[in-house]
């Protein structure tokens, strides 16, 4: 089998918030913006990888979903502990200053895990978790 991540999702609480933070701040393209009985959906995805892509989406619209568990989705958005995507980049510290810099909330700082990574953490505007990490040249 040959499988690859096409798409992953991410809540979304303030559309244009949202997408001026994918777009704007990470430099991500839009591919697709779609409107529907008053949601949208919003798809953007890094320059150069047309096959990967994130869709922010409006946590309500899943059907069947009842005003109790709509609630605990928004207190867990709240808090940042719904959804996160891992990101990765060539150089760390540079793209931190940069997202420092703007608008995105800081919640970790370059650290050297003991795990094996370099990483850093934001939250975007709807209290997602993204997790920056740093690439390693490939060991030959």
């Amino acid at each position: 089998m040959n499988i690859t991540i096409h798409s992953s999702f991410l809540p979304h609480t303030d559309p244009d918030a949202s997408l001026a933070f994918y777009r704007d701040i990470l430099g991500f393209e839009v591919r697709n913006d779609v409107g529907y009985e008053g949601m949208r959906w919003i798809t953007v995805g890094p320059a150069g990888q047309p096959d990967t892509a994130l869709v922010l989406h409006p946590p309500a619209a899943t059907p069947g979903l009842t005003d109790d568990e709509r609630r605990t989705i928004s207190e867990l958005m709240a808090k940042g502990s719904y959804f996160g995507v891992n990101l990765a980049t060539a150089d760390l510290d540079d793209t931190f200053a940069k997202l420092q810099a703007s608008s995105a909330e800081v919640v970790q700082e370059p650290t050297d895990q003991p795990y094996g990574v370099r990483d850093c953490a934001f939250r975007d505007p709807a209290g997602n978790m993204i997790r920056i990490q740093e690439l390693r040249p490939a060991a030959h």
